[in-house]
Parts: C-alpha cells; structure tokens; sequence
C-alpha cells in the first residue's frame, strides 16, 4: 500500500491509523522560489517531498506538500517567488497538522526543505504543543540530519542557497530539471560573513545563488542523498516510538 497521504482512501487511512496509532503523519514544507539561473522554482519542495517519501517506509504516511514558504526575503527582484510571511506559514503548518489530528494522528513530523521555513515550523509547533500537549510533533531538516550533513551542506557557503549540495542533490532526484550549462557559470559567494543585519536576497547576491554550484555532480549528490535518506529514515523510527523523556 502507497505511504502517500492523497493516494489512499478514507478508510484506508483509518485503517492504518488504527493498525498503527503510531503511524508518523509526514508534513513536506517547501518554497517557491527562485533558485538563480539553473534550479527550478520548486526545488525546495520537490527536496522536502522526496526526503518525507523516503524516510516514510512503513511508519509513515506522507501529506501533499505545502508549496510555499517563508520567502519574503527573496524580494521581486527575480521572478518566480510566490512569498508567504513566516506568519502565514505558521499559520498554514498548523492548520495541516491540526487537520491530521482530526484524522486521528498522534505523531507529525514537518519535513522542511527551506531554510527560511526554520522559525515558522518551530512557532508551529510551539501553537499546536499547547493546543494539543497529548500529541507529539517535530520538524525535520535535510540540511542538519547530522554533523556531517550539515558540513557538507555548507562546505561552499554558509549562507547557502542553490550551492554545491543543493544543486547536487537535484542532480540525483531530478536531473532533468537542473540547467548544467547555466550551472557551470552561477556561482556567486557568500557575502554575509561578519554582517549584523539580515538582508534580502538582491543585496547580496547577484544572481540568487550563494555558493558555487559549479562544484556540484551527479555523483556527490548521490552519495549525500543516500546519506540523507539513511539519517531521515533513522529519524522516523525515532519519533515512531519516542515518549517523553519525563512521563
């Protein structure tokens, strides 16, 4: 049976809920964004989605993503954001974890794969802890599954966007979306070491990309996605069977 929230039926759902009570809803939240000249607008959300199918296996289900995200700082600057504030995408993650609930899910888990969706998800969840203290629910970053992880995510960058990693894990997922020639030429560093202030994207970047995508390959991102995968899948048998570590 598909692990695909919107492939099932009701009753396939209550099903497994009740075979599972358990059973992790996986939430992916994403982005529509400019990704400079070689990603797709949609990278952050086709990232978060393929990591919640992943990681998913038998104990959990995966919602319909959530397409737009926190991206007011990317400005008008380059076409092809659609921006909600952090406000609306609290507000939006709630409401889609609350809806679960209604379902009958005890365990929820926000699959984010936009850097700027950080804050939002975690005043999500500090609104849905309080509303609902008897169930359970996280947020989980591709970016900081582990140490090693998060090293390579920002080998290029701290500040990263459509870097090296990025770009190499859409090389593994979708190839078929990635410009290669427009790749070679995008680099652009980061600019905001040292800087006290937070800025939007066209005062620090040239071309929506910080980091040097140019470095990226097939190859690397394979090998990061699978460890991806393996940390995510890691997660998900965690939160199947966590309880609080005072009762």
């Amino acid at each position: 049976m598909s692990n695909r929230w919107d492939d099932l039926n009701s009753v396939q759902i209550a099903g497994r809920l009740a075979a599972d009570p358990d059973t992790v809803a996986l939430i992916p939240v994403g982005a529509t964004e400019q990704h400079g000249p070689h990603l797709p607008v949609g990278t952050d959300t086709i990232v978060a989605t393929a990591v919640a199918e992943a990681a998913a296996a038998d104990l959990g289900l995966v919602l319909p993503a959530i397409a737009f995200g926190a991206s007011f700082f990317h400005g008008t600057t380059l076409p092809g954001t659609v921006a909600f504030t952090g406000e609306d995408t609290a507000a939006t993650a709630v409401r889609v974890a609350e809806a679960c609930v209604d379902s009958g899910v005890r365990r929820i888990v926000f699959v984010n794969g936009h850097v700027g969706n950080n804050a939002p998800l975690w005043l999500a969840c500090d609104r849905f802890r309080r509303q609902h203290p008897d169930r359970r629910i996280g947020v989980m970053q591709w970016w900081d599954l582990t140490p090693d992880i998060a090293g390579r995510a920002t080998e290029d960058a701290v500040d990263w966007h459509a870097n090296a990693a990025e770009t190499s894990l859409m090389l593994a997922i979708r190839p078929e979306l990635v410009d290669i020639d427009a790749m070679r030429g995008a680099d652009d560093p980061d600019r905001t070491a040292g800087t006290v202030f937070r800025y939007p994207v066209h005062q620090v970047s040239t071309n929506g990309v910080t980091g040097h995508p140019s470095r990226a390959s097939k190859t690397y991102g394979l090998e990061l996605w699978a460890d991806v995968v393996a940390a995510a899948r890691d997660l998900v048998e965690r939160a199947h069977r966590e309880t609080p570590p005072l009762g």
